[in-house]
């Protein structure tokens, strides 16, 4: 797929994000010069297009240095929305890469139930496939037996071999059997799925601690990568996700699925604000090739509704 027509399904993907941003912003642009009242209204409707708060406030305080003295147009307040998230996005825009050594790397993915984690694992496989890296998956959301089938059915598709065991079956144990396999045929990464029980906030904690100590024994710097994939279309509530995931998980970066047909893409933004955790990839579609790298750039201008530079 070109660059081109990514942006152009990127941009489809944001629109709905876009046209909320344009609707909670209608009837503020002004001809006359900008004044408190109407900062507070455009500060309202970003917070209201899920930008969140220290976002809208931080546009609202660009808009007020620059005054804006001949009157606000639609496309001057899309352009410094696109600078200002830029700017917020640019630093926590980092791609997954293997570069662990000795391998293999160890990429943990975790996420609640239905947030796309299955398929977003047979995703970053195929990246990484792509990049001549070999892949080895671990099916460790042994709780239920309809995940262990999917990550096969992924793994049938892409063709790579995975690791798996019957419902319910020691998590650490598949883990372990997938570093030892992976280290004994010099495979260079293990994706590991993981289950999603935020019911059972314990129990979950002291399953992924159990995994940690295993991974620990065979090797100390394991695992290398904990990517938690949120679903944009929860919203706010992807916020609160990426706390309890922190606490129970140790989150070191993030993969935002189903951008594509939502109107709450503006979270991801909020997120990166509010946490400052690397965002590795955006997911706009089911096929296997829309999951890619994430670009600050191409995301806000997309956000804003704008074109590609």
């Amino acid at each position: 797929m070109s660059d081109d027509s990514w942006f152009d399904r990127l941009q489809a993907g944001f629109r709905k994000t876009s046209e909320r941003l344009g609707d909670n912003l209608t009837g503020l642009f002004t001809k006359a010069a900008l004044d408190d009242e109407i900062l507070d209204g455009i500060e309202e409707a970003l917070i209201a297009s899920d930008l969140g708060p220290a976002t809208a406030a931080r546009i609202r305080a660009r808009l007020a240095r620059e005054r804006f003295e001949r009157g606000l147009s639609e496309e001057a307040v899309r352009e410094i929305v696109a600078q200002e998230v830029e700017k917020i996005l640019a630093p926590v825009a980092k791609p997954l890469e293997i570069s662990a050594f000795p391998r293999p790397q160890v990429i943990l993915v975790v996420g609640v139930n239905g947030s796309g984690k299955t398929t977003t694992i047979a995703k970053l496989a195929h990246l990484f496939l792509e990049q001549d890296y070999g892949v080895l998956l671990a099916a460790g959301d042994t709780f239920r037996a309809a995940a262990i089938e999917q990550l096969q059915i992924w793994a049938d598709r892409i063709g790579v071999p995975v690791i798996a065991g019957p419902e319910g079956s020691d998590s650490s144990a598949i883990v372990f059997d997938g570093v030892k396999r992976a280290t004994a045929e010099g495979i260079d990464t293990l994706i590991v799925d993981t289950a999603g029980r935020l019911q059972n906030k314990k129990g979950l904690m002291d399953e992924l601690a159990k995994i940690r100590r295993v991974l620990g024994r065979l090797n100390p710097a394991a695992p290398h990568d904990v990517v938690l994939v949120l679903d944009a279309t929860t919203g706010q509530n992807a916020l609160a996700q990426i706390e309890v995931f922190q606490e129970v998980a140790g989150v070191t970066g993030l993969v935002m699925t189903k951008l594509d047909g939502t109107a709450r893409g503006g979270v991801l933004v909020a997120a990166a604000e509010r946490f400052g955790l690397p965002i590795h990839a955006i997911g706009i579609g089911e096929g296997l090739d829309d999951l890619r790298p994430f670009d600050p750039r191409e995301a806000a201008r997309a956000i804003a509704g704008l074109g590609r530079i």
